[in-house]
């Protein structure tokens, strides 16, 4: 969860349905009415003014709807930051950007209405057992952490609150916004754009089912026990209700801290080969993904710090709630394309983008021969074939520099310099969401300032027995 606010907090968060309805619905219709008008007077401008008028008034427009949601807070707000961080396929460019501003719009709520949920969810007896900090460490859209002692024996936890409402609020406030974006013409409807939103919907329903994340939690726990390069909180079942999950804390730094930039560039670069080796372990044994690629569900415990009882350097994962189960036929295609890629198989690599939906046979070949080394370059840093790395990528021991490759930018630059955009089929939801994973991996390795080769790690999960626990005999711990 993100850091708490210093000068934000609320006393109560409008949760009823018509409150929130009718204050959408207002601005949908402002937000129309303007749009309408602007077309009106437009019409008779050149191409060139008439396009510049029209992504001006597009930022425009964003910026109030955005204004708007921020008002509201609780569920609207985290729909907000999830179709700026998974819909770039679907909405103009200058909405995700005024959506991305939601992310800094993080405001807590104050303590008398946390007790209140504490003392509905917990009883007065059980509560009474824990010494609660009423300032939060943390606060998100859906809810807000605390600090907590419990009596009786000192142990330390933090108990994750979720705002009141909020889980009833979840399909009311996503239709409402849908129909704002619709109302204000800010996108067009169809049938990629609903199943998009529908995925929306699940993600959403899934970060606010506490339950189902307390036993994801301690599933993630169970499977990560005897490797000690990772740090899972310990759910305490005794204190997690529907709306309250409680968990031993955990102390650490934050990924971007002075800390952590001063530690050798060895111990660095081993933090950064254990994250990416966890995402092999998502991807290729447990079929089972932390999607959300927020720098705030991790942490880094140094070792030889007072609070480590380890000899390693390790991660701290702290945020279970958007775990995403994927099936076989999606990750099939999907590792096709990354064997293929480390074997220079181009035709692989294409026939693997037709099979997941967002390649076409119909396309020029030289069409699928670029998308398909798009796709490719995208593994450079796990590559065999190290001759097209660029010097700045590369140390002086032959290591792969990730934050100094610039990857990512890289990539988008290659692709806009080609003409798949033209071509390119919206992805299935899956594939939009693992591909925001493999950002954040990628740039968490990159503001750890690590310099490795992926290169045998990727190989081991490829043909290799990386001698990992399976996820198959826990499945059951995160069915509802």
């Amino acid at each position: 969860m993100a850091s708490r606010p210093k000068s934000t907090s609320v006393a109560r968060i409008k949760t009823g349905s018509f409150e929130r309805r009718l204050t959408l619905t207002r601005a949908g219709l402002f937000a129309g009415t303007r749009m309408a008008s602007h077309m009106a007077t437009n019409w008779f401008s050149s191409k060139d003014k008439r396009e510049a008028r029209h992504r001006a008034m597009l930022s425009s427009q964003a910026e109030f709807l955005v204004d708007e949601l921020g008002k509201l807070k609780g569920s609207v707000v985290k729909i907000g930051q999830v179709m700026a961080l998974y819909g770039e396929h679907f909405l103009p460019e200058e909405v995700t950007e005024a959506l991305h501003t939601l992310e800094d719009q993080t405001t807590w709520l104050e303590w008398p209405s946390i007790e209140r949920v504490l003392q509905a969810e917990l009883g007065a007896d059980r509560l009474a057992e824990l010494e609660v900090d009423p300032d939060p460490i943390g606060a998100a859209s859906l809810g807000q952490v605390h600090r907590a002692r419990r009596r009786s024996d000192g142990l330390e936890l933090v108990l994750k609150v979720q705002y009141p409402g909020v889980d009833e609020a979840v399909d009311s406030d996503l239709n409402a916004v849908a129909q704002l974006l619709k109302v204000a013409r800010l996108v067009s409807f169809g049938p990629e754009f609903n199943d998009w939103l529908e995925e929306v919907r699940d993600m959403m329903h899934r970060e606010v089912d506490y339950r189902l994340e307390a036993r994801t939690t301690e599933k993630f726990r169970q499977m990560l026990l005897d490797d000690p390069r990772f740090v899972v909180p310990r759910v305490l079942d005794e204190y997690c209700t529907a709306h309250v999950i409680a968990s031993t804390y955990e102390p650490g730094h934050s990924v971007s801290s002075v800390a952590v930039r001063e530690l050798a560039l060895d111990r660095r670069s081993e933090l950064g080969r254990a994250a990416l080796e966890l995402f092999f372990r998502e991807l290729f044994i447990w079929g089972e993904i932390q999607t959300d690629p927020n720098f705030g569900n991790y942490r880094i415990r140094i070792a030889g710090e007072e609070g480590a009882d380890s000899e390693t350097d390790q991660i701290v994962l702290l945020d279970f709630g958007a775990v995403q189960a994927y099936s076989a036929t999606f990750l099939d295609p999907v590792i096709q394309m990354i064997r293929a890629s480390y074997e220079g198989d181009l035709p692989g690599v294409i026939d693997g983008g037709i099979r997941l939906r967002f390649m076409s046979r119909d396309w020029p070949d030289d069409v699928l021969d670029t998308f398909g080394k798009v796709c490719m370059s995208v593994l450079e840093p796990l590559s065999r074939d190290r001759s097209n790395w660029p010097d700045e990528a590369v140390n002086d021991r032959g290591q792969y520099r990730w934050k100094q490759s610039d990857l990512p930018s890289r990539v988008a630059r290659q692709a806009a310099r080609s003409a798949i955009s033209r071509y390119f089929k919206v992805p299935p939801k899956e594939f939009v969401f693992l591909n925001r994973k493999l950002i954040g991996v990628y740039t968490f390795i990159a503001v750890l300032n690590a310099e490795f080769n992926g290169e045998d790690l990727l190989r081991d999960y490829l043909y290799g027995d990386p001698g990992t626990p399976d996820a198959s005999s826990t499945n059951q711990m995160t069915k509802p």
